[in-house]
C-alpha cells in the first residue's frame, strides 16, 4: 500500500471555511484562523490541552506549503468538521503531479513532511478533478 494513496476525502464533513493562498508568507493568517477555529483563541494559549489542534495546524502547514512550492496557483485551503473530526484539505493546479514523500535523500535537506502529516493525521490522500486541480487532504479528530 502507497504512504499517499489515490483517495477521496470521507464525506459527512461540513466546510467551514475555504481561505486563498498566494505567498508562504500567508501561512501564518491560516494558522492563526486555524487556532481560532479549533480552540477559541488566534494564539497557543493551552499547550497542555490544545495538543490535537496543533497537529492539524502542522498538518494544514504542510500540506499548504507544498501546494504552494510544487503545485500551482490557486491554492486554496478548507477546513471541515463532523462531530470530533476535523478535516484539512489543500487544493492547487498541479492535478498531475501526486504528493510524493522523499526517499533517499539526505534527512538534513528536508522533504519529509509528508511522513509527518501520515503519522499525525488518522487518516489522508489526494484526489484530483479532471487535469485541473488536485487536493491533498488529512484528518484529525479532537481528544
Amino acid at each position: 500500500m502507497a504512504l499517499w494513496e489515490y483517495l477521496r476525502p470521507p464525506r459527512g464533513f461540513t466546510e467551514l471555511w475555504c481561505e486563498d493562498l498566494h505567498t508562504l508568507a500567508e501561512l501564518a493568517r491560516l494558522r492563526s484562523r486555524l487556532r481560532l477555529t479549533t480552540t477559541g483563541s488566534a494564539t497557543v494559549e493551552h499547550p497542555e490541552q490544545d495538543h490535537w489542534s496543533e497537529r492539524l495546524v502542522l498538518i494544514a502547514d504542510e500540506l499548504a506549503s507544498n501546494a504552494l512550492r510544487h503545485g500551482g496557483a490557486p491554492v486554496a485551503a478548507a477546513l471541515s468538521r463532523v462531530g470530533d473530526r476535523w478535516l484539512i484539505a489543500v487544493s492547487d493546479s498541479a492535478a498531475d503531479v501526486p504528493p510524493t514523500p522523499a526517499q533517499g535523500r539526505d534527512p538534513g535537506k528536508g522533504g519529509f513532511g509528508l511522513y509527518l502529516v501520515a503519522d499525525l493525521s488518522v487518516a489522508h490522500g489526494w484526489t484530483s478533478v479532471g487535469r485541473v486541480r488536485k487536493t491533498t487532504w488529512a484528518v484529525v479528530v479532537a481528544a
